[in-house]
């Protein structure tokens, strides 16, 4: 293998064929190109389209959870920047970037279903004892 790399160096040939080694690089180029492209773009390219998908749902009255892990309503959207309310305190009011919401936590729409469907379930529990007891 040493002779092979010298003569290749000094430009004098043992009788060894390269072209065969000079194909065989090609096929490990590409196939480590196919593997990079399967391991490091496509997961990048799927998480930014879902991503912005969610950006897209992104609206006044959603519930979010930001980077740092904070949970908030989302108050008003202009552009890049969210004004979001974090907590009970109705004056905690901060600007943010939309590249800070980590995820979105549940649009409001459910928050008020899940919140009947609980009501309901309370009614029904409430009226079955009362039957229970009579």
């Amino acid at each position: 293998m040493f002779d092979m790399l010298l003569a290749a160096g000094t430009g004098t040939t043992t009788g060894t064929p390269t072209n065969s080694m000079g194909w065989m690089t090609w096929v490990w180029l590409v196939l480590m190109i196919v593997i990079f492209y399967f391991l490091l773009i496509r997961p990048q390219r799927k998480q930014q389209k879902e991503q912005e998908a969610m950006m897209a749902e992104l609206k006044p009255g959603v519930s979010i959870m930001t980077t740092g892990g904070f949970y908030g309503v989302v108050l008003d959207i202009v552009e890049d920047t969210v004004i979001v309310e974090f907590g009970n305190n109705k004056n905690c009011r901060i600007p943010m970037n939309k590249a800070a919401i980590a995820q979105i936590d549940r649009p409001e729409a459910s928050v008020s279903e899940e919140v009947a469907e609980e009501s309901d379930k309370k009614d029904k529990k409430i009226s079955v004892g009362k039957k229970k007891e009579d």
